[in-house]
């Protein structure tokens, strides 16, 4: 297994993105909140992993904390919950979001994720609970700001990555406007219509 990748970031399209790690590069899957705390390209980054291998393929999924890769790790044991599910599912909310949910019981917040119905809600409430892992207090984060904003694009590549993560095209389109400014970079516009979504 690969436990971390420490190598030069030099391509970010979410939810994926390419390490240089000593002239190899490893293509990985991100959820957004990992995406908030990248680096602007050509700098050095480190991810916890977790490999999944299919009959057709292996992916590789990177975590900007250990938390986030346990949490990963769990909810891909549930019935019916795969790896690009639970990569949306940490992508729409915070730890203490998801966990919070489980605890009281609250399917309807966990509904307004896409992909997610009112079954696999209500299961992810039964089968996480008592198996959530035991992380202690979530580490602060501190967001890095790209050191290059991308106003002209930045727009279509919040789509882009909200269709990837299971959004309608439509309905990504109508988020981003929503948030949308020329000032924000992608990551920004990103979060802030994956929060719209969630309230």
């Amino acid at each position: 297994m690969i436990g971390f990748l420490r190598g030069k970031l030099i391509h970010k399209a979410p939810p994926q993105l390419v390490l240089d790690v000593q002239g190899v590069g490893y293509e990985v899957e991100a959820p957004m909140t990992t995406f908030y705390d990248l680096p602007a390209l050509g700098e050095e980054v480190r991810l916890h992993t977790h490999l999944v291998v299919r009959e057709d393929a292996h992916i590789l999924f990177g975590f900007a904390t250990e938390n986030e890769r346990l949490l990963f790790k769990t909810l891909i044991k549930v019935n019916g919950v795969g790896p690009k599910l639970a990569l949306t599912i940490l992508s729409g909310q915070s730890i203490d979001e998801f966990y919070r949910c489980v605890d009281d019981n609250d399917a309807k917040s966990l509904v307004r994720l896409p992909g997610v119905g009112q079954k696999t809600a209500e299961r992810l409430i039964i089968e996480m609970r008592g198996r959530l892992p035991d992380i202690g207090e979530p580490a602060s984060r501190t967001t890095q700001q790209a050191a290059a904003r991308m106003p002209a694009g930045a727009r279509q590549e919040a789509v882009s990555a909200l269709c990837a993560l299971g959004y309608k095209s439509s309905e990504a389109e109508k988020m981003v406007r929503a948030v949308a400014e020329d000032d924000k970079s992608c990551e920004d516009i990103i979060r802030q219509a994956l929060r719209g979504a969630v309230k």
